[in-house]
């Protein structure tokens, strides 16, 4: 039976990534990318990225885990694998090439005036398709998780537990609040000690800065996480019946942070494993899933057509975000207000047009979406 609270929370979080890089690519508080603000002020805008960056990536690979474990459950591992490396990586490699170097041109906009004014091409092609990655290191990671993965299980192949299902249950049911009160302290601790596994002082000169941005020993933890804890169905149960404390405990540190540290850049290593939005991050995205399981496992005909179309919204978004963005920025004179208004309609709007449109291409579907056919 598919788990609809799994691909509402999905494609609900999808949208949240959109919304998100409407805000940061006009950010000023020094976070990486885009283009930056509109001046020294305040922006208070910014804020949205202080309420969603903490959480909804570890989210997402904590439901992929999830879904994962469900899919290997039904397919070989063989056949999973090979699956995952032509949604995954095609897309991430070969798809770069065909479409996402236009999203490269446009982060390179500025650049090109100054320090690369003197490239020529081809060079300055690779240059767009290696800029152009944006926000596919996220799948990037995702096949390189799911590779470890099938290895972790290959190695453990041979490990027999005899666990009794009954005593089990039993145990979660007498034990309830404690174990969602361990389940609550595991995340927030993990959360912490991934974020450990960042270079806190990257040098600008080497790749430090895109380590900390693929996050890959962080992110492998929720992705595990969600494999080998999350996929549980007591563990759902009791996120389902205790979502509303976990969100309440994630407001509040939320809250916290807020207050003693909005104008910091939120995506530094000290910021990450600052133990107030170590609580925020793990705490919310125990929140979401149990308030999605209790409440969203179900599905409706638009929110199919989401849980379909996801992501390849995901895939194609930021080239309008990069596209538009800039042109505005750096061409007209509009106010930050109708630049902002402008940006989150078009993305909205135009990120379904393109991706329908692109995936009615054979070829091109394959290249951009790792689809072999029109599903």
């Amino acid at each position: 039976m598919r788990k609809h609270w799994i691909d509402n929370l999905r494609w609900v979080t999808v949208l949240l990534v959109l919304f998100y890089h409407v805000i940061y690519f006009y950010n000023n508080k020094g976070v990486f990318g885009g283009v930056g603000g509109f001046g020294d002020g305040p922006q208070y805008q910014d804020v949205v990225m202080y309420i969603l960056y903490p959480w909804f990536m570890p989210l997402l690979f904590l439901l992929a885990g999830i879904s994962a474990r469900y899919s290997l459950e039904k397919h070989p591992a063989k056949e999973w694998f090979k699956s995952r490396t032509r949604k995954l990586l095609v897309p991430s490699t070969i798809g770069l090439f065909v479409f996402q170097w236009m999203t490269g041109y446009f982060n390179t906009l500025v650049a090109r005036q100054t320090v690369l004014a003197s490239m020529e091409q081809p060079a300055l092609y690779f240059l767009w398709v290696v800029s152009g990655t944006g926000p596919l290191w996220f799948i990037q990671d995702l096949w390189l998780f799911s590779l470890i993965l099938l290895l972790i299980r290959r190695i453990t192949r041979n490990w027999h537990f005899r666990i009794n299902n009954e005593k089990v249950k039993k145990y979660f049911h007498d034990n309830a609040p404690y174990l969602m009160n361990i389940i609550t302290l595991m995340i927030c601790v993990l959360y912490w000690l991934g974020g450990q596994t960042l270079i806190r002082n990257p040098r600008p000169e080497t790749a430090d800065g895109l380590y900390n941005l693929y996050k890959p020993l962080f992110y492998l933890i929720f992705f595990l996480l969600g494999y080998y804890c999350f996929s549980l169905k007591n563990i759902q149960k009791y996120l389902s019946d205790s979502w509303w404390i976990d969100m309440l405990l994630a407001i509040a540190a939320c809250g916290y942070l807020l207050f003693n540290t909005y104008g910091e850049n939120n995506t530094t290593p000290q910021y990450l494993t600052d133990p107030f939005n170590c609580i925020y991050g793990g705490s919310m995205c125990l929140a979401m899933m149990g308030w999605f399981i209790a409440k969203f496992d179900k599905t409706n005909a638009f929110a199919g057509y989401m849980t379909r179309s996801s992501f390849g919204i995901y895939i194609v978004h930021y080239l309008i975000i990069a596209g538009l963005g800039s042109m505005m920025f750096y061409y007209t004179k509009l106010p930050p207000v109708a630049m902002y208004i402008i940006l989150t309609v078009a993305v909205f709007a135009l990120s379904p047009l393109l991706y329908e449109s692109l995936r009615r291409i054979p070829f091109i579907r394959w290249c951009v979406f790792g689809e072999k056919k029109k599903e």
